[in-house]
């Protein structure tokens, strides 16, 4: 069987190496677009603090170790993986400080892989991230400390999957791929004027997914959403085990890596189509939160920005299944800024669906909530 996966993003990274690994011949074709989310995002795997509980993103921590070992077994290791844990800043307000807490606390009681979740004051918080602090003064309040967050090098992560399921037999093709039909059923995809022919095919390609699916008459509703960070570098500080910390209530955020490099983000801008520029008012957001929370920041090297387009769709749930009326068609994509939380596993289910079998969603994962034509007709 052939599939031909359209997208070398997180999600098409990771359906063609779930693909490989069934034996399953497989062909990726990327457009090489500026902006891809995967390339821009910040990796943080925490699923377990949001307002409203995510199944799908659970789901997709869950998927990490396994496939964190299948690497580790192709001789891939360093991913830019680290369980270093997150510090949700709780608000000044007791009441909504407690049900963050409460809230936290249940989730991470019936998912081991959140590990504990304890309160904090402002001096172990700043212990555990010192840049909270400067020159004795910075945060003052409380914090909830999760235990099992992780953050990712996203680049480096489907950098690992694509060159692992080559090794293993994979053809990766550049170019803007073009879905061929006969009749009503999915016959390949046209790349450069070459016919490839497939008994399947997933389309992963992110915020370009509509326009690559508009012309044989398939509408998705998902858009761009023009994400922008800010990386920037601590010179001498040991950054590497220091949490992430999402400032409750804000969408903000801030990560490091072993380079003494700290991530600062992340607007979500509607609207600006797939403008890829670095805007004064994005970068003027992203650092006023960042200073904010961690005025340690302060005297910070700016190293660079990224410019990212998440794929949202309107209710913000992924759209992740086959298409009614068009079968051998498989859509991955929607997945907002969970994409690198999410898209490993949301990849993994793909391809199992193309390749016509049980996805075997996760226990209280159902995939109809993420049917990629709900609300139309087909």
């Amino acid at each position: 069987m052939r599939v031909v996966v359209i997208g070398a993003g997180i999600v098409g990274a990771a359906a063609a190496h779930e693909l490989v690994r069934a034996g399953a011949e497989t062909v990726l074709v990327d457009a090489g677009h500026a902006g891809r989310a995967t390339a821009a995002g910040a990796g943080i795997i925490c699923p377990w603090t949001g307002r409203v509980a995510d199944p799908l993103a659970v789901a997709g921590a869950e998927y990490y170790p396994g496939l964190l070992a299948a690497l580790a077994e192709d001789g891939v290791r360093e991913v830019g993986h680290r369980r270093v844990g997150a510090l949700v800043l709780l608000p000044p307000d007791r009441e909504t400080a407690t049900g963050i807490e409460e809230r936290v606390a249940a989730r991470a009681a019936a998912d081991p892989n959140a590990g504990e979740a304890t309160t904090v004051d402002a001096h172990e918080a700043r212990r555990l991230f010192p840049a909270l602090a400067h020159r004795g003064d910075g945060f003052r309040g409380t914090a909830l400390h999760l235990t099992g967050a992780a953050r990712l090098d996203g680049r480096s992560m489907r950098a690992a999957l694509v060159s692992t399921a080559e090794r293993r037999g994979l053809r990766s093709m550049s170019g803007t791929a073009r879905l061929a039909l006969r009749g009503a059923r999915v016959r390949g995809v046209r790349v450069a004027g070459e016919l490839v022919e497939a008994d399947a095919v997933i389309a992963a390609a992110g915020a370009w997914s509509a326009e690559l699916l508009e012309p044989a008459g398939i509408r998705l509703d998902v858009v761009p959403q023009r994400g922008q960070l800010v990386h920037l570098r601590l010179p001498g500080a040991e950054t590497g085990p220091w949490p992430v910390v999402l400032p409750a209530g804000t969408g903000h955020y801030l990560l490091t890596f072993d380079d003494s490099r700290v991530v600062a983000g992340a607007t979500r801008e509607d609207g600006t189509g797939f403008a890829h520029r670095t805007t004064a008012a994005g970068l003027a957001e992203v650092l006023r939160h960042a200073l904010a929370v961690a005025p340690g920041l302060a005297d910070a090297e700016h190293l660079e920005t990224r410019v990212g387009f998440r794929p949202v769709s309107p209710d913000g749930e992924p759209l992740l299944g086959t298409v009614p009326g068009t079968p051998g068609l498989v859509v991955a994509t929607g997945l907002g800024s969970g994409g690198l939380t999410t898209g490993p596993y949301a990849g993994a289910l793909a391809a199992r669906l193309a390749l016509g079998r049980d996805p075997a969603p996760a226990p209280g994962l159902d995939l109809a909530r993420y049917d990629p034509q709900r609300g139309r007709s087909c």
